[in-house]
């Protein structure tokens, strides 16, 4: 077993290297005008959206990790390739831009939306299985924010591959606001 906070360190090295990729990513507008910068809605609009992606991801995991006492290498492992995931979001971020309107960037968006889902139920379980005497994370770590999620995210994909492919996209956004408010809708 070990201690939390070297690994708490590098995941927010990480993520700081993959918010900063994706921020070089937006083109600067063509000119100086108010034009240009519309010209580049669609890129700013996914940059907003990655970053918080990122932001949520590093929220939830400082949240999660400043109650956890130790962690095992199934927890750096999961977390290693969560993050790796992540990683490719700076790609995915301007393939999206690049192709707003088809579906297939958008629904590798939504994918990587659903694996990060899927690990971090993973890392959950991992989490409270390397500290089993740890009440508050056990009671922390619920599997209903990852659930919509994937449910949220999967019914863009549907909808974005029958009728309007920014939907993934949405509902993304929509999942990550499920993320916060699921779980003091389950408290109530």
């Amino acid at each position: 077993m070990m201690e939390t906070e070297r690994f708490e360190a590098l995941i927010d090295a990480i993520l700081a290297i993959i918010i900063t990729i994706i921020v070089l990513e937006i083109p600067l507008a063509a000119s100086g005008s108010w034009e240009a910068l519309f010209e580049i809605k669609y890129e700013f609009a996914i940059y907003a959206i990655s970053f918080i992606v990122c932001f949520n991801f590093w929220n939830f995991n400082n949240n999660i990790f400043s109650i956890v006492n130790k962690i095992d290498n199934k927890v750096i492992w999961t977390m290693g390739i969560s993050l790796f995931v992540l990683s490719l979001l700076p790609y995915l971020t301007t393939f999206v831009a690049e192709n707003f309107y088809v579906f297939f960037p958008q629904f590798l968006y939504g994918l990587n939306f659903i694996v990060t889902a899927v690990l971090s139920l993973i890392i959950g379980t991992f989490l409270k299985q390397a500290d089993p005497g740890n009440i508050a994370l056990q009671i922390a770590i619920k599997p209903q924010p990852m659930y919509s999620t994937i449910i949220i995210v999967a019914a863009g994909m549907l909808i974005g591959y029958f009728a309007y492919p920014p939907a993934i996209i949405i509902c993304c956004l929509l999942s990550i606001i499920g993320v916060w408010t699921i779980p003091k809708l389950i408290n109530v």
